[in-house]
């Protein structure tokens, strides 16, 4: 069964500069010095606008939905074939092994959280604390061992190494790692990490949040037990994620939610109660009406990137990564952030700090006088963060909100990020910005309301 539109089975590439389609790309924002400007939106690393691609296929699809798995018409029938397929899509954009599961979840943090509720009785974890909080803070029912930020790629192995030497040899252990950092941009030496991992019977999880958008990412080759991302930097809305790996502690593990379709038989006792046997393929941790537009939608975007060509996407991304940071080396009050240093590999995502500036009136000046869209705060990376500025990792902060007014210390960072569907104008206007900013001060007077920094009127 197929959508009968041409929009569903088109082939969407990018253009000869490497550059996709988006949505949004002619939205126009006022700007409180008069006039209105396109919308730079310089904030991918906390969502990516979705592609044309992605939203046209969505569009084609609308008409026949149905709920999956549930109805014998044919709406449901054929929106369970996108539902699957979509599940086969995502295996293949993966590179997973035969007998992995693909289990579609509604963000990252929704994956690593099923995925903590299915360790293995006294299972030991090993993070870093350079992680999103959406890989940090699931594992609260096992023994979590906090690993201090390292300060290269090689000294992030060796810590690990050490950190897994030390461990019960018999017991189950996991290591989760993230691929890209979502506050330097950073890359991850995942491969050695897994390797490192494995050697000492423990398994590793792929935080791909941040990596995936940027940077093919095979199962096979990185060797990783799991992976997880979200659909929403993926370039697909909808509120969808995935969780792809080894089936076995899955299978094992009690479904994650309790409800139909995790179920495969249910049946009442003579006692009174209820037995059920539940399903052990990915359906297992699916209970409920699965998000099928979302599950689509990743498929449909994991589709356009592998057609557009890695290749062309990440040169592209490097030559505007080059771009900001060249921009922003030629302004001496800009510290970039950084844990590796500046031959790193890395994406899209800068963070720096403006001597002089706190960081929120900076973000809000940037967004009301120049119509660009960036992040300031801690990034949902609280001890990164605080890692990279020096300050004390014990002083406690809220994930996006400034800790001080215009003019007086912030203890957050700007962060700048982007990708396949920026167009060279936005980072140099963010460049050229920045230099204004820096030089002449704000043009407007900012003041502070419900802990933003925002234009005062």
């Amino acid at each position: 069964m197929s959508v009968s539109t041409a929009a569903a089975d088109q082939t969407v590439c990018c253009d000869i500069s490497g550059h996709l389609p988006v949505l949004g790309r002619e939205v126009t924002v006022p700007l409180v010095t008069g006039g209105e400007v396109t919308y730079a939106a310089l904030d991918y690393a906390a969502s990516a606008p979705a592609l044309q691609r992605v939203w046209d296929d969505v569009a084609a699809y609308a008409p026949y939905y149905g709920s999956v798995h549930r109805g014998a018409g044919y709406l449901s029938q054929l929106s369970t074939d996108l539902f699957e397929n979509a599940r086969r899509t995502v295996a293949e954009f993966l590179d997973c092994r035969e007998g992995d599961q693909v289990v579609f979840t509604r963000s990252t943090t929704d994956s690593l959280n099923l995925l903590a509720a299915a360790l293995p009785a006294d299972c030991q974890v090993f993070v870093f604390e350079t992680e999103h909080h959406a890989s940090l803070l699931p594992w609260r029912d096992a023994r979590v061992t906090y690993l201090n930020a390292p300060r290269t790629p090689r000294q992030a192995v060796e810590t690990l190494e050490r950190a897994l030497a030390g461990r019960d040899p018999h017991g189950p252990a996991l290591v989760c790692v993230t691929g890209a950092s979502n506050v330097t941009g950073e890359l991850w030496p995942v491969r050695e990490l897994a390797a490192a991992a494995h050697a000492h019977g423990a398994r590793i999880v792929l935080d791909a949040a941040q990596l995936a958008p940027h940077h093919p990412v095979s199962v096979r080759e990185l060797d990783v037990d799991w992976v997880a991302f979200s659909g929403h930097k993926l370039y697909a809305p909808f509120g969808s994620g995935v969780l792809a790996g080894r089936a076995d502690w899955l299978r094992e593990a009690e479904p994650y939610l309790a409800g139909g379709g995790a179920s495969r038989k249910v049946t009442r006792r003579t006692d009174g109660g209820v037995d059920v046997e539940w399903h052990e393929s990915a359906a297992r941790h699916e209970a409920g009406s699965p998000n099928v537009i979302g599950a689509y939608s990743i498929a449909s975007a994991c589709k356009a990137l592998t057609e557009a060509g890695y290749d062309n996407l990440v040169a592209r991304e490097q030559q505007l990564i080059g771009t900001v940071r060249a921009g922003l080396a030629e302004v001496p009050e800009v510290k970039v952030l950084s844990l590796f240093g500046d031959d790193a590999p890395r994406v899209g995502v800068i963070s720096f700090v403006v001597e002089g500036w706190n960081s929120s009136h900076f973000a809000a000046a940037l967004s009301a006088e120049y119509g660009i869209g960036v992040r300031d705060g801690l990034f949902c990376a609280h001890p990164l963060v605080r890692t990279l500025l020096g300050s004390d990792p014990q002083v406690q902060g809220e994930c996006g909100a400034p800790e001080a007014a215009p003019g007086e210390k912030s203890l957050n960072a700007i962060r700048v990020s982007f990708g396949a569907g920026t167009p060279d104008e936005h980072v140099e206007r963010f460049v050229r910005a920045v230099k204004e900013l820096v030089q002449e001060g704000a043009r407007w007077q900012y003041r502070t309301e419900d802990g933003r920094c925002v234009p005062a009127v």
